[in-house]
């Protein structure tokens, strides 16, 4: 992962040339993403798409629809979402009261 500065943050994407050319404010964004343009704009695969979309927004016993589409700002959460998720490999400590 790579960082990024977008007019002041740091964006972290897989590759700072698709995450500059999303954001570019004088090229015009797409209006809608499929889910294979989606999952290569935050530098997953569609499969680890899907398990971000079903642990964060399809948590409540709704199916996942059979095809999606996203905007840039779906983006952004998503690939949030991707770069905050816990690592299966490490065992947590439980908290301490």
């Amino acid at each position: 992962m790579a960082a990024v500065d977008c007019n002041g943050y740091k964006c972290f994407t897989a590759s700072p040339q698709k995450w500059r050319a999303m954001t570019s404010s004088a090229k015009l964004q797409k209006e809608c993403y499929t889910e294979t343009e989606a999952a290569d704009a935050i530098g997953v695969s569609v499969s680890r798409l899907h398990r971000l979309l079903d642990e964060y927004v399809f948590n409540d016993g709704t199916p996942r629809p059979a095809a999606l589409t996203f905007r840039a700002s779906d983006l952004v959460l998503l690939g949030f979402w991707h770069l905050t998720s816990p690592n299966p490999k490490v065992v947590r400590m439980p908290h301490r009261n």
